[in-house]
């Protein structure tokens, strides 16, 4: 970049008055909590990765994330139609990218309807839960900055 560049970052950025925010804090070696609207979530590292294994990993919350974005969906889908929720699972499965950079290379989730799901309803719940929030936003990403503090 020349000095005669001008970069406006915030410019891109789109224009939000319902932002979300919430801090996280460290807490002792690889451990960290996060606050949300009054509620704390620990991370932590395994213990073959340094970590003292107390809490889940960050990547695990973000699998976590989607698994349990795509159980509310499908949930909200079944009391939509007055169908029970009694038995709705949703498991998941990751891999991590052997090359760089460190990331998630494959998600597999796995929705487990419930017992008394009719054989008609299946294919739209499907597609209910597969436009979750979380879905949606690893096909369409944000946009990131991150910035150290002044």
């Amino acid at each position: 970049m020349t000095a005669s560049t001008q970069q406006t970052p915030s410019a891109n950025r789109p224009q939000s008055t319902d932002a979300h925010s919430f801090e996280v804090t460290h807490v002792d070696h690889d451990a960290y909590t996060v606050n949300i609207r009054g509620h704390r979530i620990q991370v932590d590292q395994p213990t073959e990765a340094g970590g003292t294994d107390t809490a889940p990993t960050p990547t695990e919350l973000f699998a976590a994330s989607l698994a349990t974005c795509i159980a509310f969906y499908a949930g909200s889908y079944l009391h939509r139609h007055g169908l029970p929720r009694t038995g709705l699972r949703v498991r998941t499965e990751f891999t991590m990218a052997t090359d760089r950079p460190a990331r998630v290379a494959s998600l597999r989730v796995v929705v487990v309807p419930p017992p008394e799901l009719p054989e008609q309803r299946r294919a739209a719940l499907l597609a209910v839960a597969s436009h979750c929030t979380v879905h949606n936003t690893l096909h369409e990403p944000p946009e990131i900055e991150i910035e150290l503090e002044p």
